[in-house]
């Protein structure tokens, strides 16, 4: 059985940095797509990041502040976060295994962490 387990959230000041951590167990994860999401308090769940071979893919909202990325060899997906702002507070969510063409629709992975809280105060 395929599981993704996050962690590294947490509260951090506006300005400061935090890195996610999406570990997967039951499934080889070097090959496949996956990405990560978000869900603030009252608003949709949104693609955050992605990536798909060797090619990433950003939300304009974390263009130049986010990164993401992966260790093969731990078998563990990562999502760099700099210059939180406010905005960015939210579940996290990572996902794997796309079953469609669009990396940025939710729909279309199979496999979902249980996600983990980031609170970015002002």
């Amino acid at each position: 059985q395929v599981q993704l387990v996050e962690s590294g959230g947490g509260l951090v000041q506006a300005g400061g940095s935090l890195r996610l951590s999406c570990a997967a167990s039951g499934r080889t994860i070097s090959k496949d797509a996956m990405g990560w999401f978000r869900q603030a308090p009252g608003k949709e769940r949104e693609f955050v990041a992605a990536v798909s071979g060797s090619a990433t893919y950003y939300a304009d909202s974390v263009k130049g502040r986010f990164s993401i990325s992966r260790d093969n060899a731990k078998n563990t997906l990562f999502l760099q976060m700099n210059s939180l702002k406010p905005e960015d507070t939210a579940v996290y969510r990572c996902a794997a295994v796309l079953t469609g063409l669009s990396l940025f629709d939710q729909r279309l992975y199979k496999y979902w962490g249980q996600g983990t809280q980031v609170t970015v105060s002002s």
